[in-house]
């Protein structure tokens, strides 16, 4: 595979949806969420923002860019069952949500990666689910639209094997039955990366038609939790799982409509506090002026030496790491720069004008966020704005 230099300057965030230019002054106080958001969705219509699921539940909510004093405004709640790390997509003024997990009534004993696509209607303020199913789990994966037409899907759990695995871990009597509850676990998580059989196909779906399509398959191990920054026709997938609780360095893009749209990346760099680079799932990332900024993540220090060394049960025993470094892509090469005020993960990225909004987010004691702040590159070091 071949190595290539990325361009920042090619490119403009857009974490689910089409970016936008705001202008904000240098001391704007972004409006907080009214609660705290993680495992969410996000998705950008305009100059409004909008957020919820994961850790919110039902909830959804709207913060428009040129109206910040009204704050966050409540919206119609999601009307399918709630569900954590599902992905978001706009096409024209509608957000379809596709995959994440839980449960499909609230008496079941064990979640379920969801098959359903729901859409919300901005402009009527109203959900209705989609008369499709999704072909795979879609659970931690990434998606965006190249043409305003279709949405591509990047990684996703494998809906047997996760399903599976919960029920009969959820339903084994831990106390009673140590040893065939350890065996449960033992036996998922000490499986190999190809193994787990996560979604490793390019698919698309469009709206106008109902349509689902196989664009290939990548020749990377599939990933879920990546970071995702793109513009037009152009995705940059960053870091993410390749397998429960094991992360990779790896940097891809993915150029639609190529005859070999797949291309390598430099890698995320070691971090100073570290002895290798462990990648990272649920960052914060976007375009700064020019630059390409990754931010925060989980992982589990450790693990990746485990996995070296043979142990696919690589994260056993091994706190999750909540990480506060940021990096930088800038001509040519990644570097390390300011650490974020406080570690955060599995939070939701917005582009404003010179910056990516991070929204909510889990802090290292598992709570979930509900402020918002702004990271933008002044030309020397990464500027975090509350």
């Amino acid at each position: 595979m071949n190595v290539v230099r990325f361009s920042p300057k090619s490119l403009l965030v857009l974490p689910f949806v089409t970016a936008i230019s705001f202008s904000a002054h240098a001391n704007q106080v972004w409006p907080d969420l009214p609660e705290g958001v993680k495992n969410g969705v996000g998705a950008q219509i305009d100059s409004k923002l909008y957020v919820g699921l994961g850790s919110m539940g039902n909830q959804f909510y709207m913060l428009d860019l040129q109206q910040l004093d009204k704050g966050w405004q409540k919206q119609a709640d999601f009307s399918g069952p709630a569900r954590d790390g599902a992905t978001a997509t706009v096409i024209d003024d509608n957000i379809y949500v596709f995959g994440g997990s839980g449960k499909a009534n609230s008496n079941d004993t064990s979640p379920i990666i969801f098959d359903s696509v729901y859409r919300f209607d901005a402009d009527k303020n109203a959900w209705s689910e989609v008369a499709t199913k999704a072909p795979v789990g879609l659970l931690g994966a990434a998606s965006y639209s190249p043409d305003k037409e279709q949405i591509l899907f990047f990684g996703g759990y494998n809906k047997g094997y996760f399903d599976r695995y919960l029920n009969d871990v959820l339903t084994t009597n831990q106390k009673a039955e140590p040893e065939k509850w350890q065996k449960i676990v033992d036996d998922f998580m000490g499986m190999k990366p190809v193994d787990y059989r996560w979604n490793r196909h390019v698919l698309s779906y469009t709206p106008s038609t109902n349509e689902w399509q196989d664009l290939g398959s990548s020749p990377y191990l599939p990933n879920c939790g990546s970071a995702l920054v793109t513009k037009g026709e152009t995705a940059l997938i960053i870091s993410g799982e390749i397998k429960p609780g094991l992360r990779t360095d790896e940097v891809k893009s993915y150029h639609y409509g190529k005859a070999q749209p797949w291309l390598s990346e430099h890698p995320l760099p070691t971090p100073s506090s570290q002895s290798q680079q462990e990648g990272v799932a649920g960052a914060f990332a976007g375009i700064s002026n020019g630059v390409v900024l990754v931010a925060g993540g989980a992982n589990f220090h450790g693990a990746k030496l485990a996995f070296d060394k043979g142990n696919m049960f690589a994260h056993n025993g091994l706190p999750k790491a909540f990480n506060p470094e940021t990096y930088v892509f800038n001509e040519g090469a990644w570097k390390q720069d300011k650490n974020l005020s406080e570690p955060l993960a599995y939070g939701v990225s917005f582009s404003v004008d010179d910056g990516i909004l991070m929204v909510g987010g889990e802090m290292a004691d598992s709570s979930a966020s509900n402020k918002v702040t702004k990271l933008a590159w002044n030309g020397q070091h990464v500027e975090q704005q509350d």
